[in-house]
């Protein structure tokens, strides 16, 4: 396997991170996948990378993006005013799954993580997708709490 690079975005990133979310059976159906990037996708992007609490990353090998997340840094009063770490849109190209590539970027994850003195690290995923929630407890995640979400 040639090397990987564990990146903060850019925006030129956009359309293949676009790309990659839509890469899967939930993610079809609910990104857009236009030509023209769409300007709400931008403005989320300008948002993040703005923010030192948000870094959006992209694993690259051979100058082709092949899996991101979005991690989230979040102050808390609980863990005595400990630091977490929320794990988003996670995605591997599908052409690139069950090689260790998802195993490796979240290490990478985990490890900026203890840079930042983080007390939890949590992330959630959705019901359906077995295989992911499989994949998160074989790196040592735990399914402690139940999750709820409210879609507007």
């Amino acid at each position: 396997m040639a090397e990987l690079i564990f990146r903060k975005a850019n925006q030129s990133d956009l359309e293949d991170i676009i790309y990659l979310l839509a890469d899967d059976e939930l993610g079809k159906h609910r990104e857009n996948l236009l030509k023209t990037i769409p300007s709400n996708y931008l403005n989320a992007f300008e948002k993040i990378d703005a923010d030192p609490n948000h870094l959006l990353m992209v694993l690259e090998t051979e100058n082709t993006i092949i899996g991101t997340c979005h991690l989230i840094f979040i102050p808390s009063l609980t863990f005595q005013g400990g630091l977490r770490m929320n794990i988003e849109a996670v995605r591997i190209a599908s052409s690139y799954r069950k090689q260790g590539i998802g195993e490796w970027m979240i290490n990478q994850a985990l490890s900026l993580a203890r840079k930042r003195e983080c007390k939890i690290i949590q992330l959630t995923t959705n019901k359906q997708r077995t295989d992911a929630k499989n994949f998160y407890e074989k790196l040592g995640f735990k399914a402690t709490h139940e999750g709820l979400k409210m879609y507007t």
